[in-house]
């Protein structure tokens, strides 16, 4: 069987799904699980729905309201027949996400972010099945929830790789096109638990490794992977291969094409990863396996914005050793923090991190009775693999470098712009 996942931006529209469709034409679609996020910027407006949820804010109906045209219009431009059978069942999940809202009891922020926003990938999936099955292509539609299965850790859940090996192994039909929800999964209550931001990559390892699938296609509106985001570096070249261990690394230091946890069961079973472009289906992309490191063999950027450059040194000048920095890390772990970067000294510490959460003020007031603590928002940090001179010049040319780091591989340099 082969895993294929299409994203948000392959669906955004009437048009996305028809070409969705012509490129399953091109490539086939028997043995093979579709993996699907929600359409276009949906997660975005179901966030603006919490928010509103959350502030009893006047703007909730609306911002609801702005959820259900957006799919409505799309159900419009598929199927001429408004009595069609997906009309009834998009109502009746837009009915399930108001009865929630109105229901619902948990002050949880992370509890009820995952049961508002599963919705994207539930009704993105049933659009796209039955307009599939109008099309031509009979399948197989499935609510992940009912084969991935994680702890209660909301927002950013564990799998449970035993129960989800024997519910994915029993219940996916083989031979078929299936259909399931990228990111989701769901913990011991049957409550919808997601896999963090950009988990659909995630969710087809998933059902890859428990499948002993043949390959992994991620298809992406580029043309494979890049050495560098093209909006951010000129004269951006094509990655043709990629081992499995450097693709970890770059996924490590926040290459966004692939997710970081998606290689390593990949990896596990030997199953290979392509990253293809949806727009040219035949064109041959990037393939991620065993073999060499990188071909072509060239400097790779990766570049992480809107963060924090955090920096902690003694209030009485004392040395800042293991028993402090062990203290600082369980705070970050407490605050779900994400540590980038780190360099210290004997009286200073300091680390690039990632507040994804918002909770930066909370723990810097925290920090701030044991530490002097001193920080710059809003700063990048680069990272090259297989650095040389020039690449090095590139990235630091008209910018305040804060902090450098040099290893044998990888340069990484923290800067204000």
């Amino acid at each position: 069987m082969r895993i294929f996942k299409f994203g948000g931006a392959s669906v955004k529209d009437a048009d996305g799904i028809k070409n969705v469709f012509s490129v399953l034409q091109k490539v086939g679609h028997e043995d093979t699980l579709l993996v699907i996020s929600a359409m276009g910027k949906t997660t975005n407006a179901l966030e603006l729905v919490i928010k509103n949820y959350f502030d009893k804010s006047p703007e909730l109906h609306s911002s609801l309201q702005d959820v259900k045209k957006y799919h409505y219009q799309i159900l419009l431009d598929l199927f001429d027949d408004e009595e069609h059978d997906v009309y009834y069942a998009v109502n009746g999940h837009f009915a399930d996400l108001e009865y929630f809202l109105r229901s619902n009891k948990s002050p949880n922020y992370n509890f009820v972010y995952d049961q508002v926003v599963s919705f994207g990938e539930i009704i993105s999936t049933t659009i796209v099945s039955h307009y599939f099955n109008h099309a031509g292509f009979k399948n197989n539609w499935i609510d992940v929830r009912n084969f991935i299965k994680t702890d209660n850790n909301y927002r950013d859940a564990s799998v449970d790789w035993e129960r989800t090996q024997q519910f994915i192994s029993k219940g996916v039909k083989k031979k078929a096109l299936n259909i399931t929800q990228g990111f989701l999964g769901s913990d011991d209550n049957n409550f919808t638990t997601t896999l963090g931001r950009e988990g659909s990559d995630y969710t087809a390892a998933i059902f890859a490794y428990c499948l002993n699938a043949e390959s992994v296609t991620i298809w992406k509106d580029v043309p494979g992977v890049m050495n560098a985001d093209p909006r951010y570096f000129e004269n951006a070249i094509l990655l043709n291969q990629i081992s499995y261990r450097e693709a970890i690394e770059l996924a490590f230091y926040g290459a966004t094409v692939i997710h970081p946890k998606t290689l390593q069961p990949l990896q596990k079973k030997e199953i290979p990863l392509f990253v293809k472009s949806f727009i040219n289906p035949l064109l041959p992309g990037t393939s991620v396996s065993k073999g060499k490191d990188l071909d072509p063999q060239t400097p790779c950027f990766i570049i992480k914005r809107e963060q924090l450059l955090l920096s902690l040194s003694s209030i009485d000048f004392s040395f800042i050793m293991e028993e402090n920095i062990s203290e600082i890390f369980a705070l970050f772990h407490q605050h779900k923090i994400k540590v980038s970067l780190i360099q210290n000294s004997a009286i200073s510490f300091s680390v690039c991190i990632e507040d994804k959460f918002g909770n930066f003020n909370e723990l810097k007031t925290i920090l701030s009775k044991k530490f002097k603590v001193a920080y710059n928002e809003n700063v990048s940090l680069y990272t090259i693999r297989h650095f040389n001179k020039e690449s090095a010049e590139i990235v630091e040319k008209d910018k305040t470098v804060l902090l450098k780091q040099i290893s044998r591989e990888t340069m990484q340099v923290v800067t204000k712009e």
